[in-house]
C-alpha cells in the first residue's frame, strides 16, 4: 500500500489492511507517496485543499528518509506512529511530531531533519512513481498493488471507506475488491461521499 501520512482515507485503508491480515492470508508492505507531488502542477485546486497540502511534504520526507536508512520494514510501525499522532492526537505537523514518532519506534531523532531537506526527494519521487504509474495520475492515496499468480500486478486506487471495517467484514471487503479489480477491462465503481472520514 502507498500512503501519504496526512491523508485520512489512506489511514483508514491502512487500518483496514491490518484487519485483513488477521482474517486472510495477506501481508501488507507500506510504501510512501506524496499528495504534494501529485498536485504540484494542478491549478484547479480548491483553496482549502491547497492550504491543507501545505505541510504534507515534510512527513513523507521523514518517512522516505527512514526507509532509505533502515529498509522498507520500518515504514509499517513508523506510519502507525505518525498516523496516531496526526489523526488521533491531532498534533500539528512539525518537528515535535516527527521526533515523537521516530523515538516511539526506535528510530534516531536525526531523521526528523529530512522534513526540511530535499536530500531524499529523488527517492521519494521514485517511490511515488512506483505506486501511481500503474493506476493513473488522476487518482491519489491509498494505492494498493496485489501480486497475481501469473506474476502481474493488480493495482488500484482505494478503497475509500469510513469507518475501517473490522474482523470478517474487513475480509469480505478484501475478497470483493480482489474479485472486482481482477476482472479484465474493469476500471471504476464510484458513488458520492455522504460523510467525512472517521479515523480509527
Amino acid at each position: 500500500m502507498w500512503f501519504d501520512p496526512k491523508c485520512p482515507w489512506a489511514w483508514n485503508a491502512s487500518r483496514w489492511l491490518l484487519e485483513v491480515e488477521q482474517v486472510r492470508d495477506v501481508q501488507t508492505r507500506f510504501h510512501v507517496m506524496s499528495l504534494a507531488i501529485l498536485n504540484e502542477r494542478r491549478d484547479d485546486l480548491e483553496d482549502w485543499y491547497r492550504e491543507w497540502l501545505g505541510d504534507t511534504r515534510a512527513p513523507v520526507r521523514v518517512a522516505i528518509a527512514a526507509e532509505q536508512a533502515f529498509g522498507n520494514g520500518v515504514l509499517r510501525d513508523l506510519y502507525t506512529a505518525l498516523g496516531n499522532l496526526i489523526h488521533h492526537a491531532k498534533m500539528p505537523i512539525g518537528r515535535e511530531l516527527f521526533t515523537k514518532a521516530l523515538v516511539a519506534v526506535g528510530l534516531p531523532e536525526r531523521l526528523a531533519d529530512a522534513a526540511d531537506s530535499a536530500e531524499y526527494d529523488e527517492a521519494l519521487l521514485a517511490s511515488h512513481r512506483a505506486g501511481l504509474d500503474p493506476v493513473g495520475e488522476n487518482l491519489g492515496t491509498p494505492v494498493i498493488h496485489v501480486p497475481t499468480p501469473d506474476g502481474s500486478v493488480n493495482a488500484f486506487f482505494g478503497p475509500v471507506v469510513t469507518p475501517a471495517p473490522r474482523g470478517e467484514a474487513a475480509g469480505r471487503l478484501w475478497d470483493g475488491i480482489l474479485l472486482t479489480t481482477a476482472t479484465d477491462g474493469f476500471f471504476e465503481l464510484k458513488r458520492g461521499r455522504t460523510r467525512s472520514p472517521q479515523v480509527d
